[in-house]
């Protein structure tokens, strides 16, 4: 685990990307735990924006996925996003689980504390160190549009975490 100072902080607000491409297309990885035992995990669903007058982070998590223990056990998370050289390691973190491999060393990446409880990577061109200040279980008893459970056939709904964004970090 790395230590060193590596990113500066920016403020939020200053953020030019475009929240659907930087999730949605180029993805992230969603990190909680904290130096000594952490896990990680690739997402393309989540968003940011504002509520109850604070700047937030919100991703999903399905309960069967090994991450899922570390935001419950964590009150800190964070979403690390790269450039598209690094596709390649996020598809690694995607499909292999922490459970039964090294999957951060496998997938070339160098794990990076960047404040308590705020792990993140060496080569992440942005972080997002956020504060867990809400949850909620995704339930088919809320889904206005049928086809919403063809993302369910497991029935293994989401938890949804919502993080008050306590630093926003680049290189």
């Amino acid at each position: 685990m790395h230590h060193q100072p590596h990113f500066h902080t920016v403020n939020p607000v200053t953020i030019r990307d475009n929240v659907f491409e930087l999730i949605g297309t180029d993805w992230m990885l969603v990190t909680a735990g904290n130096p000594d035992a952490f896990n990680t995990m690739t997402a393309s669903w989540g968003g940011m924006g504002i509520l109850w007058n604070l700047k937030v982070a919100w991703c999903v998590i399905r309960p069967t996925r090994h991450t899922f223990g570390f935001m419950e056990r964590h009150d800190r998370f964070t979403l690390s996003f790269f450039t598209e050289q690094y596709r390649e390691a996020l598809e690694r973190c995607g499909s292999l689980s922490g459970r039964d491999t090294d999957k951060v060393s496998r997938a070339g990446l160098h794990p990076l504390a960047v404040a308590p409880g705020c792990v993140t990577f060496i080569e992440a061109r942005l972080v997002l160190c956020c504060r867990k200040i809400y949850h909620h279980d995704i339930t088919p008893a809320g889904f206005h549009d049928p086809a919403i459970h063809n993302h369910y056939a497991a029935e293994d709904y989401h938890r949804m975490y919502v993080g008050e964004i306590t630093a926003a970090l680049m290189p």
